[in-house]
C-alpha cells in the first residue's frame, strides 16, 4: 500500500471532496494543528496499520452505531485492538440492543462513507444526534488519530484539541467508556 511522507499542517493537494475540505477548513479555522499522512482508501483496521506506521501512533477504530428502533446513534472511538462487546457497552450507556448503523444514517448525520467515520464528522451533525463515545484509554491519550471524513488522509491531533477545541465547537459532549 502506497503511503505519503508525514505532512504537517498541509491538506492534500488538488481537489477535495466536500466533506474532507470541510474537515481541513474546520481545524485551520480552530487553529488545531495537525500531522497529515495520504493513502489508498485505509477503510479496515488492516490498512490503518500500516498507515499507522507511518503516522506513528495507531488509528482509532471508530463504530457508527444505533439502537434497535433507529432512533439513538453513537459514534464509539476506540482503540484498534479492543475487542467490542455490545453487551458491556450497552450496559454503559443505558441503551439496550445495539447494531451498527445503516450507511445511510452514517452519511446523512456526519457526511461519512463506510470505512471513514470519524470524530471530525461531528461537524456535520447540527441536529447533535449523534452521541459520542470515546474509550477511557483514547481519552486519556495525549494524541488521537482519525480520517477527515474520508480514508484517503488519516490525521494525528493532540487529544486535548479535540476535546476542548472541536467538540465544543460542535456542540458536542463526550461519554468516555471502558471497554
Amino acid at each position: 500500500m502506497e503511503i505519503s511522507p508525514l505532512y504537517h499542517n498541509t491538506r492534500p493537494e488538488g481537489e477535495l471532496l466536500p466533506q474532507e475540505a470541510a474537515a481541513f477548513d474546520a481545524l485551520e479555522r480552530l487553529g488545531i494543528d495537525y500531522d497529515r499522512v495520504s493513502s489508498e482508501p485505509a477503510d479496515n483496521m488492516e490498512k490503518c496499520a500500516a498507515v499507522s506506521e507511518v503516522l506513528g501512533m495507531p488509528i482509532c477504530k471508530n463504530l457508527f452505531l444505533c439502537n434497535r428502533q433507529k432512533t439513538q446513534f453513537y459514534l464509539l472511538a476506540m482503540g484498534p485492538d479492543k475487542p467490542f462487546h455490545t453487551k458491556d457497552l450497552s450496559h454503559q450507556i443505558g441503551s439496550a440492543r445495539l447494531s451498527f448503523a445503516p450507511e445511510e444514517e452514517l452519511w446523512e448525520l456526519l457526511h461519512c462513507t463506510p470505512g471513514s467515520a470519524t470524530v471530525l464528522g461531528l461537524m456535520n451533525d447540527t441536529d447533535h444526534r449523534v452521541r459520542l463515545l470515546m474509550e477511557r484509554e483514547v481519552c486519556e491519550a495525549e494524541w488521537f488519530s482519525c480520517h477527515p471524513c474520508i480514508c484517503t488522509s488519516s490525521l494525528k491531533l493532540k487529544t486535548s484539541d479535540v476535546l476542548h477545541k472541536f467538540l465544543p465547537a460542535t456542540g458536542h459532549d463526550v461519554t468516555v467508556v471502558d471497554l
